[in-house]
């Protein structure tokens, strides 16, 4: 098996990457690309770290397994099966799955830290950055803190403004300057989309053949 394209995504949370990965899957095979998220290698509740008032902060580098999911990169690129539970946040709402991740000539690595490890950003032929506006951001935090992790409103809006906000000013705003694309979305990602489609179409044919 010849060494798959591994393209690295990330974006402020709320930016819409889990929407714009998921238009982006619709257009190719499980085959064809195989998307693994940072989401599923966060550390258990109680190894997370915690702020100044013992609130948890999902929002730092030590909040996620970064070993594991070094680990698992490695494993799809020489062309072996990945085996793992999905991370549900403790939501007891949700039943946590068993996912499956094949090797395919594509691999997408997503997530708010996936750069901020040198020996994972290595692993990335072409770097793509979602972006959205900060109100834009909060508006789809709220939503989606309320509906999958069972957030109250004043929790989500402490988490932003203490936590997700600050690791953005430091860590994701410099890096738009360093990525090999941007994709604005704020309203719409279909350029975008069509770009990066393009992109991904063009080498899965180039190997076919």
């Amino acid at each position: 098996m010849s060494k798959p394209l591994i393209i690295g995504v990330t974006g402020g949370s709320g930016s819409g990457k889990t929407l714009f990965l998921s238009e982006l899957l619709k257009n190719f095979t499980e085959k064809e690309v195989c998307l693994i998220t940072q989401d599923n290698y966060y550390r258990k509740r109680d190894q997370q770290p915690v702020d100044e008032k013992g609130i948890k902060n999902f929002d730092l580098p030590e909040s996620i397994d970064d070993v594991e999911l070094h680990k698992d990169i490695a494993s799809l690129v020489v062309g072996d099966e990945v085996h793992l539970k999905e991370y549900t946040y403790n939501n007891p709402k949700v039943t946590p799955r068993d996912l499956v991740f094949k090797p395919a000539p594509v691999i997408i690595v997503e997530g708010i830290l996936v750069f901020y490890w040198q020996k994972i950003r290595d692993f990335f032929d072409l770097s793509v950055f979602i972006d959205a506006k900060d109100l834009i951001k909060v508006k789809r935090r709220i939503i989606r803190d309320a509906k999958e992790r069972g957030y109250d409103l004043d929790d989500v809006l402490y988490r932003y403004e203490h936590h997700v906000a600050p690791f953005s000013e430091q860590f994701l705003e410099p890096l738009k300057q360093e990525v090999d694309l941007v994709i604005p979305n704020n309203k719409s990602f279909k350029r975008g989309m069509e770009v990066l489609s393009a992109f991904i179409r063009s080498h899965i044919d180039f190997k076919s053949n």
